[in-house]
């Protein structure tokens, strides 16, 4: 003989029987019920004012550093000098040029060639500042931890020294009859100030002067990578190649995404290697790079307004490649989403 559906049902089991219990009965047979939302508790889409008392300093300092510059130099990249009176010999005045100040910047072969020549150094030194940077952080990563302090500190060193005094002290490596360098190589030392060489010359300052910084970023990547990982590889039997190719290398490629575009805007604005460098050789020219062009119109010929629109573009073309660069890298993610 079956027993009655109600006896099973005061055993404690969920079921139909206890879900229809009436109000009041054993706690143990109901069902728990969904927790209601508090009154009160949703949360406005809207900041409260403790949000905008905290934002607030910091969005009138990004304005003021950052959003006024860029305004005000789009602003003054529309405007021209307007020169009345016979000959032109009136008083100038200042007035709207629309995009002529554009157009004149890339009506100039000179300013155009800089951006293909700031293109090629970074082709050729950016991997390999960030290749040197990777080897470093493998190899101090291996090392105890007081030597790899000491050596990390080494590295990072140049990067505390000032571009100009940098470029300075390479520059008189580079001067024939001044440098131990040449002096050592004697014939076989290349001519570092050359105009076939400058380009390269400039890059190995700037190598000097931002591995060790890259390095510092790598490094750090490396420090967050859980230990579990290499002790689960070393039981695998995996050596340091196979740890380093297999895990590092892969588990540090958002720093190497971040410090490639650092490298990519530091690129575009080449500015203190060759204008230092323009003492010491006639390879550097006043348009060498885009910003020495734009600096080269506004100090030297007095045509802010047109260095504002060399300015501008310059942004525009960093701003391009950083963010092409950024699209290129994770495109497979945003495909796997």
């Amino acid at each position: 003989m079956m027993a009655p559906r109600t006896e099973a049902a005061g055993d404690g089991a969920p079921g139909p029987a206890s879900a229809s219990s009436p109000p009041g009965g054993p706690a143990s047979t109901a069902a728990p019920a969904p927790v209601a939302p508090a009154a009160g508790g949703r949360r406005s889409p809207r900041p409260d004012r403790a949000a905008w008392f905290f934002l607030g300093p910091f969005l009138a300092l990004f304005l003021f550093a950052f959003v006024l510059p860029i305004g005000y130099a789009v602003y003054q990249s529309l405007l021209k000098v307007e020169r009345h009176g016979p000959l032109g010999l009136g008083k100038p005045t200042v007035g709207f040029a629309g995009l002529e100040n554009y157009a004149l910047a890339l009506q100039q072969a000179d300013f155009v060639e800089s951006f293909g020549r700031v293109l090629l150094f970074g082709i050729v030194q950016v991997p390999v500042m960030l290749l040197l940077a990777l080897v470093l952080a493998l190899l101090l990563d291996q090392l105890a931890d007081r030597w790899a302090g000491l050596l990390r500190a080494s590295y990072f060193l140049p990067y505390g020294i000032p571009g100009v005094i940098a470029t300075i002290l390479w520059g008189f490596l580079y001067v024939p009859g001044i440098s131990p360098i040449t002096e050592a190589l004697g014939s076989a030392s290349p001519e570092f100030l050359s105009y076939d060489n400058m380009l390269w010359s400039v890059a190995n300052i700037v190598v000097w002067e931002f591995a060790g910084y890259n390095m510092l970023i790598i490094v750090a990547q490396l420090k967050s990578i859980p230990q579990e990982l290499y002790e689960a590889a070393r039981i695998d039997g995996a050596g340091p190649w196979q740890t380093a190719l297999r895990i590092k290398i892969p588990l540090v490629r958002p720093a190497l995404v971040l410090t490639c575009v650092f490298s990519i805007i530091g690129t575009m604005q080449l500015f203190a290697e060759p204008l230092v460098m323009r003492v010491l050789s006639p390879a550097v020219t006043a348009n060498y790079t885009p910003n020495l062009s734009a600096y080269n119109d506004a100090f030297a010929n007095a045509n802010v307004y047109l260095a504002a629109a060399k300015a501008v573009l310059l942004a525009l073309v960093a701003c391009a490649l950083s963010f092409g660069f950024l699209s290129l890298v994770t495109r497979k993610e945003r495909r796997g989403r």
